[in-house]
């Protein structure tokens, strides 16, 4: 039987089937390059500018996989907060919004909201259309520096590093863990 199949597709129209091998390489070709159009033009002129994809990662243009659960819009700094908590085991909601708005939701949902920086918490702005949040990584228990890993803050999908002063925490809200005995 399976000898008489392959005698069949074998016997048959031979432009057909490389018509049809000749698709599938298109398409297979075509994906990727449709994957990085549609990440818009500023991920286009970042990755233009980078020598090769270890570059473009080096440089850091995230490549990683989908985080499990995260619905914020990919590419943007409230997916990469999310996913920075969802990987440190202390995941948040996924109803918070943009980022403008994660403090007052924060609350809602019976986090505690100050201005004290410390590791795992995230860093939460209203400043602009939308706001920024960040993942705060570090504090420096000396001089209370502490550094922060954000996506989309220079370009869409880039997630950079970034080290503030001690004194500049008051002009930040930042989220830590619900507080104790909130369900």
């Amino acid at each position: 039987m399976n000898a008489l199949i392959a005698i069949g597709l074998i016997g048959g129209d031979i432009k057909k089937h490389v018509a049809i091998a000749l698709a599938v390489v298109v398409v297979v070709i075509a994906l990727p390059v449709l994957a990085v159009f549609s990440l818009g033009s500023d991920a286009i002129s970042f990755l233009s500018g980078s020598s090769s994809a270890v570059a473009a990662a080096e440089q850091g243009f995230y490549m990683g996989g989908l985080v499990p659960g995260d619905t914020y819009a990919w590419g943007n700094c409230t997916y990469w907060a999310y996913a920075m908590r969802y990987w440190a085991e202390k995941p948040i909601p996924t109803s918070w919004g943009n980022a403008n708005t994660w403090d007052d939701n924060a609350i809602r949902d019976g986090y505690v909201v100050d201005h004290k920086p410390s590791p795992t918490a995230v860093m939460q702005t209203g400043a602009g259309n939308l706001g920024h949040v960040a993942y705060v990584t570090d504090v420096d228990p000396k001089t209370g520096e502490w550094k922060i890993s954000e996506m989309n803050a220079p370009r869409f999908n880039v997630v950079s590093t970034e080290t503030y002063a001690a004194s500049s925490a008051v002009y930040y809200n930042f989220i830590h863990d619900k507080k104790v005995g909130t369900p």
